[in-house]
């Protein structure tokens, strides 16, 4: 379950870290503002996967908010610390351009990094009823 829920979770914060990572090189922003920019895509898109999920299960907006906020909040937040730090730390990985295979190993890689790191704390918290627990009542 947990593997399950840290997927469900990378999906989500990987679109958004992509397409943040993609515009903000693309626009070249600087490496502050793209990883911002990713940042909050990655939680937008993270959240956005669980509230449309238990939204078709009958929740009305606000109660679908609390639930996805509830089960994904410490998820994506992990995720995106870990991966983020990945960039961050490989040399020349925030100053690649998109046609580079280090703007893309390293993104990849700290995906990679951040599921096996991510992964434990999820099967933590499911095991305690929280996080992806709390969605797991409207599947």
């Amino acid at each position: 379950m947990a593997a399950k829920a840290t997927l469900h979770c990378l999906t989500g914060c990987a679109i958004g870290e992509i397409l943040g990572m993609v515009i903000g090189t693309a626009l070249a922003w600087g490496n502050g503002r793209t990883m911002a920019a990713a940042i909050v895509l990655a939680f937008v898109f993270g959240y956005s996967f669980t509230l449309f999920a238990v939204r078709r299960a009958g929740l009305d907006f606000a109660a679908a908010l609390k639930v996805a906020l509830a089960a994904d909040t410490v998820s994506i937040a992990v995720m995106e610390l870990v991966d983020n730090g990945i960039i961050a730390l490989v040399p020349g990985a925030m100053d690649a351009h998109l046609s580079e295979g280090l703007f893309w190993s390293s993104l990849l890689g700290g995906f990679v990094v951040a599921f096996l790191i991510t992964a434990p704390v999820n099967k933590w918290m499911i095991g305690r009823g929280k996080g992806h627990a709390v969605v797991h009542a409207y599947h």
